[in-house]
């Protein structure tokens, strides 16, 4: 696997940069300099993350747009009849009104008992989603538990835990060693191209063995090349024949 990395480090340089990021809605967390308010968005805008990147962001906004750049001031004044009322008609593909009631109140029930998300997860990942969920199954902030590769949920712990040119960090005590790769279909075409995964379904065992394989190259940090290598997959002006071909070189295969 080391011998990946000199690859993979190239692709971080070359693409872990500010001006590839739009237009994933890692850009919203950018609005935010209080970490009180940035994780608040950051869930929101990590749980809206699938479907059509335009119509992501135009879904982000309208949750984001009532809170007035006021996240947690927001969550901490209202209750739930007026997030009902608020977000009332709200509707993202499988998502509509009443599950953005739910993850707002289960976030105002975190910051009354943990005063913190960073304080929640430390308690471990199911522990975070169950208490959000109030221990109901959610597709917009599903468990482990369940099998899914939880591809938001991991892609909301990067953009806490990491900080560096994309990545805006905030939380102090959460390692990013612990963090496991939010596994969508890109990721999972990288990860088969390295060589990192022969599995056929993209779940949370999968995430884990490809973090695994992540980890052995950059033990510290697994998630370090995620954005960079999901790029080629997501940019109409980068493909993933880039990384065949560093593969070509760097393995001598015939891919």
């Amino acid at each position: 696997m080391q011998d990946l990395k000199p690859l993979l480090e190239s692709l971080y340089v070359k693409l872990n940069r500010r001006e590839f990021v739009n237009p994933d809605p890692l850009i919203f967390l950018y609005d935010y300099e209080d970490i009180k308010d940035c994780e608040i968005a950051g869930l929101v805008a990590s749980s809206l993350a699938y479907g059509r990147v335009a119509q992501i962001l135009i879904s982000v906004r309208k949750i984001l747009g009532p809170m007035n750049g006021n996240p947690h001031d927001f969550i901490l004044s209202h209750e739930k009849k007026d997030f009902e009322k608020i977000y009332a008609g709200f509707k993202h593909r499988f998502t509509d009104s009443n599950d953005i009631v739910k993850l707002l109140t289960g976030v105002k029930k975190t910051l009354a008992e943990y005063e913190n998300l960073e304080n929640l997860y430390l308690q471990g990942v199911e522990k975070f989603t169950d208490f959000i969920n109030d221990s109901r199954k959610s597709y917009l902030l599903p468990s482990p538990a369940d099998g899914s590769a939880c591809k938001r949920l991991n892609l909301f712990l990067r953009w806490m835990v990491r900080s560096d040119n994309v990545d805006p960090g905030g939380w102090s005590k959460a390692s990013r060693s612990d963090l496991v790769i939010p596994l969508d279909t890109h990721m999972f075409k990288a990860a088969k191209i390295l060589g990192f995964t022969q599995r056929k379904s993209a779940d949370y065992k999968t995430a884990l063995e490809i973090t695994e394989n992540f980890r052995k190259i950059s033990p510290n940090d697994p998630v370090k090349y995620d954005f960079a290598l999901t790029r080629l997959g997501i940019r109409d002006d980068m493909s993933f024949d880039e990384l065949i071909g560093l593969m070509k070189i760097t393995r001598g295969s015939k891919m």
